[in-house]
Parts: C-alpha cells; sequence; structure tokens
C-alpha cells in the first residue's frame, strides 16, 4: 500500500512532511487524535476499486491543499491548548541520558522542546549524566573503565575526570546549545548553591567516591526559574568535607524533583519504557501506579537497569511528586509527546 506523502500533490506532501511542530514523521491526526485506518478493497472489482481510490485521492488533495501553512500551525497550537493550560508554572525535572545525548539529531530535539516548553510557561530543569563521554576521556588518558553491579568504579583519579567532563564539557556544551536555540539556561553541579550535599554510597569501599544525595536545597534552583532561566544539572555533588563524588544522575532527578514539588519527573532512556512482557517491545505498559509496578518487580517482570530507575520513580512519588515517567528517548520530540499528549511516550507511574 503506497505511503500517505505519495497520494498527495507535491505541495500538500511537502505541508504534511515539514509543518508538523513534532515529528515530521507524525501528522497531527495522529498525534491528536486516533490515526485513520486504510481498508484494502476487494480485489474482484479492480475497476471499481481503482474509481474509488482516484476519487479518494482527489478528494485528499483538494483537502489538504486547501489548508495552508499558517492555518496548520494555529490547528497544532489549539489542540496544545489544554496541556498547556494543565502544565503551565508547573516544575518539570527532565533526566538526559542515553541515545538522546549520543544522537545529535535527538539532541537537537531534546533542547528544541525544552525550550518550546520553557516558552508556554513550564519551569523545566534538565539533569544529565555523561557516561559515554566518561569512559572515552578515561580511554585517552589510559585509565582503566571499572564497572561492578552496573557502577562505575570511581577512584581519586576517575572522580577528576568525571568532574572535568560532567561539570565542563557535557554541562556547559547543553548550556550553550539551550542558549542558542533562544532561550536562557544556567549550568550548574550538587555544589553550587549548596543544592546538592553528597554522602559516600554504602558499597564505597568496593567503588571508590560513588555516593549518595544525603539532602537537597533547591534555593538556587527557584531563584533560577523564577527569573525564567532553564537549570541544567549535573550529578556530582561533595559531602561536608568536600570530597566531591559521583552520582546516579537518575537518583540526583527524583531527588530534586521531591524537593522540588514538581508536577512530573521524565526519565529518557534507551527502551520504550516498562513492557508487561520483556521479551515484548510491543507490551508497553502506558499507565501503572506504585502497588501495580511493585507487583511487577516482585514477579520478576521488571529487572537489569529498569529496576533502579523505577526505584527512583517511585521514590519521588512517596515524597510528592505527581506523576513520574520513563520514556523512549530514541523518539524525537519525546518530551513533547509525553507532556502535550494523551498517548505520551512511553510509561507513566502515578501515586
Amino acid at each position: 500500500m503506497p505511503a500517505v506523502e505519495s497520494l498527495l500533490s507535491p505541495s500538500a506532501s511537502k505541508l504534511f512532511t515539514s509543518k508538523s511542530l513534532l515529528n515530521p514523521s507524525i501528522s497531527s491526526s495522529s498525534i491528536f487524535s486516533p490515526a485513520p485506518r486504510f481498508r484494502r478493497l476487494p480485489s474482484s472489482s479492480s475497476s471499481s476499486s481503482l474509481s474509488i481510490r482516484c476519487s479518494a485521492t482527489q478528494q485528499m488533495e483538494a483537502v489538504v491543499d486547501s489548508v495552508t501553512p499558517g492555518q496548520f500551525r494555529v490547528d497544532v497550537l489549539s489542540e496544545s491548548l489544554p496541556f498547556i493550560q494543565k502544565f503551565r508554572g508547573k516544575t518539570i525535572v527532565v533526566k538526559y541520558g542515553g541515545a538522546a545525548m549520543k544522537s545529535r539529531s535527538l539532541q537537537a530535539s531534546v533542547v528544541n522542546d525544552l525550550v518550546l516548553l520553557s516558552c508556554v510557561g513550564l519551569r523545566p530543569i534538565l539533569v544529565h549524566g555523561g557516561g559515554p563521554e566518561i569512559n572515552n576521556w578515561l580511554k585517552r588518558l589510559n585509565i582503566e573503565v571499572v564497572f561492578r553491579d552496573g557502577l562505575r568504579v570511581t577512584d581519586a583519579e576517575t572522580m577528576k575526570i568525571v568532574s572535568m567532563v560532567l561539570v565542563g564539557d557535557v554541562n556547559k556544551n547543553l548550556v550553550s546549545l539551550i542558549n542558542k536555540a533562544g532561550a536562557s539556561a544556567a549550568g550548574l553541579c550538587g555544589v553550587d548553591g549548596r543544592l546538592l550535599m553528597a554522602r559516600p554510597a554504602p558499597n564505597a569501599a568496593q567503588l571508590g567516591f560513588v555516593g549518595e544525595v544525603a539532602r537537597v536545597d533547591p534555593t538556587v534552583l527557584q531563584a533560577l526559574l523564577d527569573k525564567g532561566h532553564i537549570p541544567v544539572v549535573s550529578s556530582v555533588a561533595a559531602d561536608e568535607s568536600g570530597q566531591m563524588y559521583n552520582i546516579n544522575a537518575d537518583t540526583v532527578a527524583g531527588e530534586l524533583a521531591a524537593a522540588l514539588g514538581a508536577e512530573k519527573l521524565i526519565l529518557l532512556t534507551d527502551v520504550a519504557g516498562i513492557l508487561e512482557d520483556r521479551d515484548d517491545p510491543k507490551s508497553l505498559v502506558k499507565q501503572i501506579d506504585i502497588k501495580g509496578v511493585k507487583k511487577m518487580m516482585d514477579e520478576g517482570r521488571i529487572g537489569g537497569g529498569m529496576i533502579p530507575k523505577v526505584n527512583c520513580c517511585v521514590r519521588s512519588l512517596a515524597q510528592g511528586v505527581r506523576t513520574a515517567s520513563i520514556i523512549d528517548g530514541r523518539l524525537e520530540h519525546s518530551l513533547l509527546l509525553e507532556i502535550m499528549t494523551d498517548n505520551g511516550a512511553g510509561t507513566m507511574i502515578i501515586g
């Protein structure tokens, strides 16, 4: 069956593929309403089928050709109004990592989504890791990369590289990209404004300078948000003595969301979300409550790297965050899909 674009006139096809505010491969109707379904006509009536198809094609061309680019934008924006009203003035904490950090197009998508959300009145905060960049620098400096139970072993030399990469390179690059896209971003780590106080992880003897969040003082974030800035936070913090620690970025995002009373915590991942069947990528769980997700973990249906992400979401919900979502960061404009549509872009966990 031919693609929808092939049934349109050249001008209509261009409008269909290039004027969407979201993913160019998705029409506004597929985002905001159920997607149209095309049924195959009986093969026994080929001549009449051809006539019907030609007539339908002509009607579709006429309808799409009659929609100007300006009208198309207005239609999409009007569909977004209820979501803008719902989230305007609300704080959204986004943990950025995985495929969305490795791909330039996905990176641009996340940055543009953040800027758009800020422009329509939301208060986004971006928390980031930077594992691949840290690994690249360690290899360049001939420092061995070691992981235990999925956590990076961080000796004193590695901690210096972690701080350099996360606080310097990755953080300032993201700030620059957001500023370039038209918003005002401010980069900081846990040390700045005493935002985060760290403590050693329970297994610090094996992991080195890997820490946990001991407490949060969101004063500096609130000041930045009130001035219209987008805070960009790297997951490095110090303890009472000033010793720096590498902290899991999911954990940092969850603790910040809880301390700020955020409306939503969003974790960008490299999977579709929580799956009913881990071996079936089509078995996405769109929404689940804390009781349900704990039951799935008890039954062994949630495992591997998804466990700490789910625990992070559950902990933030228990501390007052309204909803927590684990979404597919491989999708372009996944943030807008999660916030500005009913279907979302992954799994939403509710209290």
